[in-house]
């Protein structure tokens, strides 16, 4: 399970996320100037840090290196709510006070979620049938 990030940690990642691409420690540093004074080696370290904790990749490009992020912003999230919720002495309430926390918006999505797994475990289910049926009919 991840740890959360801390501050600045988010601040960067966040970047790293939403430009979906391989970024520079320059890039990041301009980036967060814009709303604080901050030093490339602060930034640098930070960048380190996340790819010894295994968050980003990294490639020489030159003199410098370009990270890339190694997964997603919503496998962070759903890792951490899962370690939130599977640490609870009462799984279900703590899911029903989770809810209860929702905007509307959130509980429709977490609607269109729900009908997306249950989708894709009847695919599943009924691929597995398919294969388990052919395996056991005579002849084959």
């Amino acid at each position: 399970m991840p740890r959360p990030l801390g501050e600045l940690e988010d601040a960067v990642m966040t970047r790293v996320w939403q430009w979906n691409r391989p970024v520079t420690v320059r890039e990041v540093l301009e980036d967060l100037q814009q709303e604080r004074s901050i030093a490339y080696t602060t930034v640098m370290t930070v960048m380190d840090n996340l790819h010894q904790k295994g968050w980003v990749r990294r490639e020489a490009e030159g003199r410098a290196y370009r990270y890339t992020a190694v997964s997603t912003r919503a496998a962070y999230s759903a890792a951490l709510m899962n370690e939130a919720w599977s640490t609870s002495d009462n799984p279900a309430a703590a899911l029903v006070a989770f809810f209860g926390m929702m905007s509307q918006e959130q509980r429709e999505a977490l609607r269109d979620a729900v009908r997306i797994v249950q989708h894709d475990d009847e695919t599943q289910a009924e691929a597995e049938g398919d294969s388990g049926a052919r395996r056991t009919e005579p002849g084959r």
